[in-house]
């Protein structure tokens, strides 16, 4: 999974905090999570089409799945991610 960030916009900060909680709780050590600022990686945001931040990326397995936002929602998170 790659979360899209823009710097430390507190979006951002939540959505860091809310992806790392979401990966303890039910992916444990089945997961890779990358994060990226898209401040300072622009070319790689727009390589995956990501242009609102946060936006969480799911690559593998396919299909890959977006979720945009702070990802407060775990339910709805865990929904689009194909978890429950």
């Amino acid at each position: 999974m790659r979360l899209y960030v823009a710097g430390r916009a507190p979006n951002s900060l939540q959505a860091i905090v809310n992806v790392k909680a979401i990966c303890d709780e039910h992916f444990r050590a089945m997961h890779d999570l990358e994060i990226v600022d898209l401040l300072e990686h622009p070319a790689e945001a727009l390589a995956d089409g990501v242009i609102v931040t946060p936006t969480l990326l799911k690559v593998l397995p396919a299909p890959a799945q977006r979720v945009i936002g702070n990802l407060s929602d775990k339910q709805a998170v865990l929904h689009t991610l194909g978890i429950k």
